[in-house]
Formats: C-alpha cells, sequence, structure tokens
C-alpha cells in the first residue's frame, strides 16, 4: 500500500506533520479532515525514501506491545490511578526507546487535554480503527478500565489463534525445505556421479534413467533459471492481490477450495463475531460494529457480504438472515446468532460463536496437519524412490550387456 507524507494545520493553528499508509492520496485528505484539521500538503512517498524511513527503524508498535501496554493499563486504570498517571508509568516501564517515545506522545496529549481516543487516532496507522472505536466508546460509557480489559483478552486471543496456525505450520515447513534439499542432493550431486559411468558403457539407457538424468542436469547448470521463475511467479501473484479486482477472484477460489475454504470461512466468522460481539458490549451501536468488524476481515469476499449484510440490517433484516444470503458462512453460526437476537443476547452469543470458532479453527488445522505431514513424507519417500529405480534400472541394463 502505496506511504503518503502530509502537512496539516489543526483549529488552533498548530502544524502537524506524519506519515500514512493509503490507497490513495484522497483518502489521506479525508481523514485528516475528518480529525477535525486542515490538509496543507499530502505527497506519496518514493521507494528510495521508503528504505530510508525502514533502516531509521518502525514507528509503529507491534501487536505484541500494543496487547501487553493495553493490559497494563487496565490494571493500573482498574487500581484507581488517573490516566495520566497511568500512562506515565508506562513510559517509565517502556521496554525500549521507540515504546517509550510513543507512549509520551500519547501522555502528553492527553495532558494537553484531549481523549485518549483522540491521541490514540492521531498516531496515525499504529492502532486499528477497532482499537479506537472500542476505547472511545469506554470514555463515553465511563468505564474505560472494563474496556482495556476487554480489548487486552481480546488481542491474546487473536494472538494464540495467530501463533497456533503459525506453530502448526512449522514442522509441514521444515519437513518441505528438508525434502527439496535432500532432492537437490541427490539430483545435482550424487546422480552426476553415476552419468559417466553410465556413458562409458553405451547402449541406450531406460527411459526412467534418461528423464532423471535430464532433471539433474537442468538443475545443476540452470537453477538460476528456475529461482528466477519462483521469485517472478512470487511477485506476480503479490501483484495480484495488490489488485482489489484480483483479490476478490483469489480470495474466491480459496474460500471455494476443499478444507482450506472451511478453514477461512471459521476464520473469519470469529473475526467477525468477537470483533462485534465486543463493540457491542461495550455500546456501540449494531451498525457501527459491522461496520469496523468488516474491516477486521482479511478475505475480500467475505467482507464484501458483511458489507451488503449490513446494508440490509440497515433496513431492518435481521443479522442473521442478512449473513445467511451470502450463503459463504457456516450454518451454526447463524443458528446461534438468530437465538442471540431473538433472546435480546447478541453480544454474548457473538462471542460465543467466536470461542467456539476459535476451537473449530484449531481442530481443522491439526486435521489438516496431520494429513499434510505423511503426505509429504510418502511423496519424498516416492520421489526418492523413483531417483534409486532409474539407477538400478540402468545398472541391470549395463549388465545385461557386459552379459
Amino acid at each position: 500500500m502505496p506511504l503518503f507524507t502530509y502537512k496539516a494545520v489543526t483549529p488552533s493553528g498548530e502544524t502537524l506533520s506524519g506519515e500514512m499508509e493509503a490507497p490513495s492520496e484522497d483518502l489521506v485528505v479525508a481523514h485528516i479532515q475528518e480529525t477535525g484539521n486542515i490538509p496543507v500538503l499530502t505527497k506519496e512517498v518514493s521507494a528510495g525514501f521508503r528504505l530510508e524511513t525502514m533502516f531509521r527503524g518502525r514507528q509503529g508498535l507491534n501487536q505484541r506491545e500494543i496487547g501487553d501496554l493495553t493490559g497494563q493499563l487496565a490494571t493500573l486504570l482498574g487500581a484507581g490511578l488517573p490516566l495520566d498517571r497511568s500512562l506515565g508509568i508506562l513510559v517509565e516501564l517502556a521496554e525500549n526507546e521507540r515504546v517509550e517515545r510513543m507512549l509520551s506522545q500519547i501522555r502528553d496529549r492527553v495532558r494537553e487535554g484531549i481523549s485518549l481516543s483522540e491521541a490514540l487516532e492521531e498516531r496515525h496507522g499504529v492502532f486499528s480503527r477497532f482499537y479506537i472505536n472500542m476505547v472511545r466508546a469506554g470514555e463515553m460509557g465511563g468505564a474505560l478500565d472494563q474496556t482495556l480489559a476487554r480489548m487486552s483478552e481480546y488481542l491474546e486471543r487473536a494472538k494464540e489463534l495467530k501463533e497456533g496456525v503459525v506453530s502448526a505450520l512449522i514442522y509441514p515447513a521444515l519437513l518441505v525445505i528438508l525434502a527439496i534439499a535432500s532432492l537437490m542432493l541427490l539430483m545435482v550431486y550424487v546422480i552426476p556421479q553415476f552419468t559417466p559411468m553410465f556413458e562409458d558403457f553405451g547402449g541406450e539407457l531406460p527411459w526412467l534413467t534418461r528423464v532423471v538424468i535430464l532433471v539433474g542436469d537442468v538443475l545443476q547448470n540452470f537453477w538460476w533459471g528456475l529461482i528466477a521463475i519462483v521469485v517472478v511467479a512470487a511477485l506476480w501473484f503479490r501483484g495480484q492481490m495488490q489488485k482489489p479486482a484480483s483479490r476478490l477472484r483469489w480470495d474466491g477460489r480459496f474460500l471455494n477450495a476443499k478444507w482450506i475454504g472451511d478453514a477461512i470461512a471459521k476464520i473469519e466468522m470469529a473475526r467477525l463475531a468477537r470483533t462485534t460481539g465486543t463493540l457491542l458490549i461495550n455500546g456501540v451501536p449494531l451498525l457501527s460494529a459491522i461496520s469496523i468488524a468488516r474491516n477486521v476481515m482479511t478475505n475480500t469476499v467475505l467482507r464484501e457480504d458483511v458489507g451488503e449484510a449490513a446494508k440490509k440490517v440497515k433496513t431492518g433484516a435481521p443479522l442473521a438472515r442478512a449473513l445467511n444470503e451470502s450463503g459463504h458462512f457456516p450454518r451454526l453460526a447463524l443458528q446461534m446468532v438468530n437465538v442471540g437476537e431473538e433472546t435480546g443476547q447478541l453480544d454474548a452469543m457473538l462471542l460465543k460463536v467466536a470461542n467456539t470458532y476459535d476451537r473449530e479453527v484449531r481442530t481443522t488445522i491439526d486435521r489438516i496437519m496431520a494429513m499434510l505431514v505423511p503426505a509429504l513424507t510418502l511423496g519424498l519417500a516416492a520421489v526418492i524412490g523413483i531417483i534409486v529405480m532409474s539407477v538400478l534400472m540402468a545398472i541391470l541394463s549395463i549388465n545385461e550387456l557386459v552379459a
């Protein structure tokens, strides 16, 4: 996504400057105006300048740091400390200069009289729209400490789910790397050792042996071309995923894929349900909650489905029925949402849906990994078996010629 620098003037005459990632310059201007400031200059940052900013260090906070700070701030506020004092303590406890600088800026703005949500919003791109709206709802309801505690729990669950997926993929990834390394060793080093011997005896080698030798020659002499093909394919796919129309097509293919599509639907349903339920508990209206939760989703097909559902909800349709019309969301989840709407406990039911599908996702991932590892092992064994068989066939054919 393009990076823009901007300069703006506040209603009091103060000059602001910073950076923001956005799809277009118009969205940057619109965001500045929404915060009540007057945009003076917006400019897209060149690639070279972006590299310089990368080497200067990251200006934002990662998910773990935001989760830790949220939990700590909730604890301090729950203990009865005022907000500025709580932020001051967090500044003193900051684990690095980057976090300390960010917290100091937020604390100073709060001491100047603005709300915490406004101070967080001024740190463009660091805190999500969901996070800022949660804080704003907590401030309006007079329960900021409880809101932050719920947010901390939300972030912890999201982190656990992400870490669970990454952990499950580590072993298969290592297995694939070792398999590729083993095959490259066989094809590039071992097989060429036999080739001169086969050629010295003359005669026509079995077709399988010729194929294996040809593959080995290609890998040995044109490995750079294969790497180039992989890199070009990766860059092409990345470019496709950055185009809205292409991203929509690819997301639709992933969603319709067997096993993978089911896991994607469950992951997105858990995100949608947890985000919407958390916002509803903190007093955010349903339509606003759906609009915010929609931005948390990564699959563009499901995101558009939620957008269409929000339009139907605005006209008076129940949420469960509006989501059901897309045909992409799990039926059990929609039934639970329907029960929540009928009983007037939609917020609590959405959180139950999220917990249910978090467990379902872990189970699905475990099953996929349980099938993937043996499949990779068998595939590697089969390829190695073919290579060994090609060598044995060549040796047998040589023995026949000698006899």
